[in-house]
């Protein structure tokens, strides 16, 4: 049975939330101005300067979210989620100034950078604020919802406003989405990062993350379904204009139906994963998800080599995708924060980010160039041949049992890192102490207080035990079989 608490029932959520949505609609804007722009600037090219953005976006994601995930627990993250809100009002406020194609390039990196350092802190802060799971599943739904309600309501909207201003004004109600965003993230009462035990310089810091995730098996299983999910989606970001007016000979007004079907789709996903995600597991879910997403490539791909198929026909496979794309990636929000330590949250989500995005930017040229240079059936069949790749990645990485506490073995060692006395890792002793039948109060502290974090050296003595398990500076590798050293 659902929960029936509501995730709006708590103040800093609703602040949050938001501040998401007034950013959403801000970027949803600076879309469509930018594609103005490009062409303005580059008239006939226009399409080679936004698909440049668009690998440049990808680019920005993979290289700055691990930094950002590396050094964020050293910041307060309201001040690092607000100065960069403040740094992305500044950067699309120079939109509407820019004569030059090599600068919407430079602007456009600088703020996807500042997105990438962002969102990952922004998605590790839900978590804490929605501790039950339940009502957590419920956040990522309606995120996932306004996300989708944003890309369809962002062109009306821009639209609407065409009629009465310019398009570069559209870069200045972007920038004033984000002061808005950065007003509702200083009224929300955003908790203080929990503490982490990691040590190390910024290059290690900045590829705890990357290794941690990698090294999870449910987390790799999750990466190969989200470049599943990037194969289908991107098919539909880039080529529903292709299939509506090229092959279905449609009007504009077809391609946004289409696009819409997709969001639909989507949006319906969204609404029942709350209710069938206990019942049917995060694994099951979203590897049904993606086969029926990848499905409906592979049919429209079979029926379009053959002549067969209707506008409604493919307006019903776009709707199909949209939700089986949702179902597979929404719940991915569950699996990260269950895999990471309190204080590891950022690293991993940052983790998450950046590699996810990196099938982006794979599927983004695979089915652009099929599409342009082949045959936009091959392009079907490719993506959706990708994706059933990717689920078969997925069953075979991803366990399907996959406990929480798992029973596993320590060897005894030294090591220095941030801790308190509370951790089962944490009965040992000084240099110099004794290290066989080792008591925690068999030794004195220079602080006054046992349950404050404190560093030094200390030795943990040999011990076999279970607990919920993570990938962190004490379980550098995931066990195989119950009770195997780590």
């Amino acid at each position: 049975m659902v929960s029936s608490m509501s995730p709006f029932s708590v103040s800093a959520f609703r602040h949050l939330f938001g501040a998401q949505i007034t950013s959403l609609v801000g970027t949803g804007l600076t879309t469509v101005a930018l594609s103005l722009l490009a062409f303005d600037l580059a008239g006939e090219d226009a399409g080679l300067v936004l698909g440049s953005v668009l690998a440049l976006k990808m680019v920005a994601y993979l290289l700055i979210a691990p930094v950002a995930g590396g050094i964020a627990h050293r910041v307060p993250r309201r001040a690092w989620l607000v100065g960069l809100d403040v740094l992305r009002a500044a950067i699309v406020l120079c939109l509407p100034f820019v004569d030059q194609i090599w600068q919407i390039f430079v602007l456009v990196f600088v703020i996807n950078a500042a997105s990438a350092g962002f969102t990952p802190v922004f998605q590790a802060i839900i978590p804490e604020i929605l501790d039950d799971e339940k009502t957590y599943t419920k956040g990522l739904s309606y995120a996932r919802f306004a996300y989708d309600l944003e890309n369809l309501a962002s062109p009306a909207v821009a639209a609407a406003l065409l009629f009465v201003w310019q398009f570069d004004s559209l870069f200045i109600v972007n920038c004033l989405t984000f002061v808005v965003s950065a007003i509702l993230i200083v009224s929300a009462n955003i908790p203080a990062a929990a503490q982490t035990d990691r040590v190390g310089g910024f290059y290690e810091n900045t590829l705890f993350g990357l290794v941690a995730y990698l090294k999870t098996p449910r987390l790799r299983g999750l990466l190969a379904v989200y470049f599943a999910v990037s194969c289908v989606g991107a098919m539909i970001i880039v080529n529903t204009v292709v299939l509506t007016r090229s092959v279905l000979g449609g009007s504009e007004i077809m391609t946004t139906v289409f696009l819409g079907c997709a969001g639909a789709g989507s949006m319906c996903a969204a609404f029942l994963i709350p209710k069938v995600i206990d019942q049917l597991g995060e694994r099951r879910l979203m590897l049904s998800g993606i086969v029926f997403a990848a499905g409906a490539m592979l049919v429209g791909g079979i029926n379009m080599m053959l002549g067969f198929g209707s506008a409604v026909f493919y307006a019903v496979l776009w709707a199909i995708a949209g939700a089986g794309t949702t179902f597979a990636q929404t719940p991915g929000g569950r699996l990260v924060q269950r895999s990471a330590a309190v204080g590891d949250k950022s690293a991993f989500f940052a983790a998450n980010f950046a590699l996810s995005h990196g099938g982006w930017l794979v599927a983004y040229a695979m089915v652009g160039w099929l599409g342009g240079l082949v045959d936009l059936s091959v392009a079907f069949l490719a993506s959706g041949s990708m994706a059933l790749l990717g689920v078969g990645l997925a069953v075979s990485v991803w366990p399907r049992k996959d406990p929480l506490e798992i029973h596993h073995s320590h060897p005894g060692f030294w090591h220095d890192h941030p801790h308190d006395h509370h951790d089962p890792h944490h009965t040992h002793a000084h240099p110099g102490t004794q290290t066989d039948a080792v008591d925690a109060n068999d030794h004195t502290h220079a602080h006054s207080d046992d349950d404050e974090r404190h560093r030094h050296e200390h030795f943990h003595p040999p011990v076999t035990h279970k607990h919920r398990f993570v990938i962190d500076s004490h379980h550098s590798r995931w066990p195989v079989e119950s009770g195997e050293q780590v």
